[in-house]
């Protein structure tokens, strides 16, 4: 049975983050610009969340982003439907469930927004899987709108002077791409603006999660992954750097009032991969009811690791190699070195991993990861079976059943 923490409604008032309410100010003006695009002469680009978007914002494109539309779905428990619906359309049920219900979601504009406005073009970067890449090819054939295609190389080992020329190429026919869909030169100086921004978001938001860092934890995985909404849409612009700014301020003010998002904090964990956006509440409620708090996530800090790459002198050559070295385009030993890193920089007790159905590159090498973990670091791993918007893939008895086996043996390892 888990147990359950006694909180007063002061104590649980105070552990709310204000700035959710900004937030959602920003995100709902953010859509009803998209959604308005035509009506004043801008143009819409469905991108995906590990694309380039800095190009699009210096051309006044409005991105937007069928994956974050994907987690929106996962969180209104509106996946089944749409993901049943792309089944009997043709498409298998192995295939990403972000996929599915953005397919799906298409032809009848659906989903907890009324579908996402119709794009004037497309553009897919394959740094996070080979989905997108028939994903937006189905969604360009149905809208017959032109798609581009950034094509990153899978990192190895280490991003050579040649994968850096090839990726800086793709930067420069999409310049040129945009050019003939925006019917005007491309804006060097804009662009340049707009990296600037990004870079000083991306490091905004290095700086917000490492205040994890400290005991207790001010904010915890679960809350990362709700503000990550603007670093995914919003950056490059000034918009995000003031949120994220304001949200630094009030994590920091959080640390110097000792506030805990959870009341005694004993176990500090690691969560890798896409949250399970639909029982996000419940995992939450259910880590805190054990003491046990998900201090930081490989998911989230993809997009602030970008930022280690930042180059004032060379923009272009700095975003080739942000957008190249993204987590889930690096190699299973560079994702091992970089979850050493994360263990030891947050003092992670235990890792627990979203064995994620639709998510086959990020899932596929965990056991791995989880082996070494546990081997090498001596850290107890956990991999929960579940899918990010599919809820017939998560079993609630059996992922609660491992928590509470999982949380046990994290105490006889603190005791011993």
């Amino acid at each position: 049975m888990t147990a359950v923490n006694t909180i007063t409604p002061s104590a649980a008032d105070e552990r709310k983050i204000q700035s959710v309410k900004r937030m959602k100010e920003i995100m709902t003006a953010y859509y009803i610009d998209a959604k308005t695009a035509a009506e004043n002469n801008k143009k819409v680009a469905w991108i995906t969340s590990g694309g380039p978007v800095e190009p699009l914002i210096a051309m006044d494109v409005i991105p937007v982003y069928p994956e974050n539309h994907g987690a929106m779905i996962g969180a209104a428990k509106m996946g089944i439907d749409l993901c049943e619906r792309s089944e009997q359309m043709g498409y298998a049920r192995d295939l990403c469930s972000y996929a599915r219900a953005d397919i799906a979601c298409a032809t009848v504009d659906g989903g907890p927004i009324g579908g996402l406005p119709r794009p004037d073009f497309l553009v897919c970067c394959n740094n996070i899987c080979g989905t997108v890449l028939k994903w937006y090819e189905v969604q360009a054939r149905y809208f017959n709108v032109p798609l581009f295609i950034f094509d990153t190389p899978f990192i190895h080992t280490e991003f050579s002077i040649e994968a850096q020329k090839y990726v800086r190429r793709q930067f420069e026919e999409f310049f040129v791409f945009l050019e003939e869909q925006c019917g005007r030169r491309f804006d060097g100086d804009r662009f340049e603006e707009t990296a600037r921004l990004s870079y000083e978001a991306l490091h905004l938001w290095q700086d917000i999660l490492d205040t994890t860092t400290k005991r207790p934890s001010p904010m915890t995985a679960f809350d990362a992954f709700t503000h990550l909404a603007l670093i995914v849409t919003l950056r490059g612009t000034r918009t995000a750097v003031d949120y994220y700014t304001q949200l630094r301020e009030e994590m920091l003010g959080r640390v110097a009032r000792g506030v805990a998002m959870v009341p005694r904090e004993e176990h500090r964990l690691l969560w890798d991969n896409l949250p399970i956006w639909y029982r996000m509440r419940w995992l939450s409620e259910t880590f805190a009811s054990h003491n046990a708090s998900l201090v930081a996530d490989t998911y989230t800090s993809a997009w602030s690791g970008m930022g280690d790459h930042f180059d004032d002198k060379d923009l272009v050559g700095a975003l080739a190699s942000s957008y190249a070295n993204i987590y889930i385009n690096i190699s299973i030993d560079r994702m091992f070195e970089s979850l050493k890193k994360k263990i030891q920089k947050y003092e992670i007790d235990g890792l627990v991993m979203h064995s994620n159905r639709s998510c086959k590159p990020y899932s596929f090498g965990q056991y791995d990861l989880q082996r070494r973990v546990m081997d090498e670091l001596g850290v107890p791993a956990l991999v929960i079976e579940a899918d990010m918007v599919d809820e017939r893939a998560f079993s609630e008895a059996q992922v609660d059943t491992r928590i509470e086996a999982f949380v046990e043996t994290l105490r006889q390892k603190r005791v011993s």
